[in-house]
């Protein structure tokens, strides 16, 4: 028999690993839930059809293809759930599920099975987490496959091809490149050469850079100072709007910040028409006064994740003077990072943040 190459056998081994793995999960879970126990079996049988010659294609042998993420996002995390039948659902399919269903106003299902899926419905799958996390992945920069576990260390620290910048970016030198050649290149570099007028008009540049970043917390140190400051915990709750073809919003209950009282509204992709068939997302919100005031009350505030969130939001600092004409914000950004950031809080039964007012005395 002709020897495989180490590529092949890793791939082998990890099968056996998986079908293994998913053999020991049917047995254990047969008597409390055949669901989960036929999934566990199909999953062996995946991994036992990739070592028969024929059965298996080139393609399916790639690295976590027996995964089937239900929705086609790609594979970005270990984190798996399964439903009630034993469906396997990706960190991020799962999440992208619930957060849809609450935009088109459904309960979530299972794509396989129809069934109901929810937060307190689906568990994570350790085994199957455990299996994956030694599957072979393709590094992005070598191309050479390795186990999960230990590919993004690969990727940061050891592959040879991976980007990097040159030791004098600090003064101003461009360079991306490949880490193999990154010696090459700093001993030829020119910038350590240039003079010293030279140098200044490049760190001229980084410190108004430096500056625009330093504004920020700058500012939020500035207003700490405030005599009057409130801050609370808000919850935004999901609501319906009248129309023909209903629009996703969110409103917190009434609140008191300041000893005025205040109400918080949020939307989606400012209310467009079909935001569950956009992939990106994003919430504006808008910040109300509802008592009245005898003078103008101008305030700064932001909105912060939670004390419990796991969501990542940049603060921002918006400003705004309330009359009784005049009691409204307009719809600002929440700044949160990116679509991912924003699936996670609308996948969520009722969207938890802080907010922060300063009332500005004259």
């Amino acid at each position: 028999m002709a020897l495989k190459p180490g590529g092949e056998w890793s791939t082998v081994l990890s099968h056996l690993v998986l079908g293994m793995v998913s053999l020991q999960g049917a047995v254990s879970s047969a008597q409390s839930s055949r669901g989960a126990a036929a999934g566990f079996l199909l999953q062996a049988l995946a991994a036992a059809s990739m070592l028969v010659p024929g059965l298996g294609t080139h393609e399916d042998c790639l690295a976590g293809a027996w995964v089937t993420t239900v929705i086609g996002l790609p594979l970005l995390a270990f984190d798996f759930h399964w439903c009630t039948n034993g469906h396997l659902m990706c960190a991020g399919c799962f999440i992208h599920l619930l957060a849809d269903a609450r935009l088109k106003e459904e309960q979530a299902t299972c794509p396989n099975c129809r069934c109901e899926i929810s937060k307190s419905l689906c568990c994570r799958n350790l085994a199957v987490e455990k299996a994956v996390s030694e599957l072979p992945s393709e590094c992005g920069f070598c191309l050479r496959q390795f186990p999960r576990s230990i590919l993004e260390r690969h990727q940061k620290e050891e592959c040879q091809d991976r980007v990097t910048q040159c030791k004098y970016k600090r003064i101003g030198c461009p360079w991306h490149g490949p880490y193999h050649e990154l010696t090459v290149h700093e001993a030829a570099c020119a910038h350590p050469t240039k003079t010293g007028n030279e140098l200044m008009e490049i760190l001229d540049e980084m410190d108004q850079s430096h500056r625009k970043e330093m504004q920020l917390y700058n500012s939020i140190f500035s207003l700490l100072s405030f005599e009057k400051i409130g801050y609370t915990e808000v919850q935004f709750r999901p609501y319906r709007t009248d129309d023909f073809i209903t629009r996703l919003y969110y409103e917190t209950p009434r609140f008191t910040v300041l000893n005025q009282t205040w109400v918080l509204k949020a939307r989606v992709n400012d209310s467009e028409r079909n935001p569950n068939l956009s992939c990106k997302r994003t919430l504006s919100f808008q910040l109300l006064l509802k008592s009245k005031v005898t003078a103008p009350l101008e305030c700064s505030f932001l909105l912060l994740k939670g004390p419990y969130d796991d969501v990542r939001i940049s603060p921002v600092i918006y400003h705004f003077v309330f009359t009784n004409e005049s009691n409204e914000t307009d719809y600002v950004p929440l700044p949160i990072i990116d679509s991912v950031e924003c699936n996670k809080l609308l996948a969520a039964k009722n969207i938890n943040l802080r907010l922060f007012l300063f009332q500005i005395q004259k």
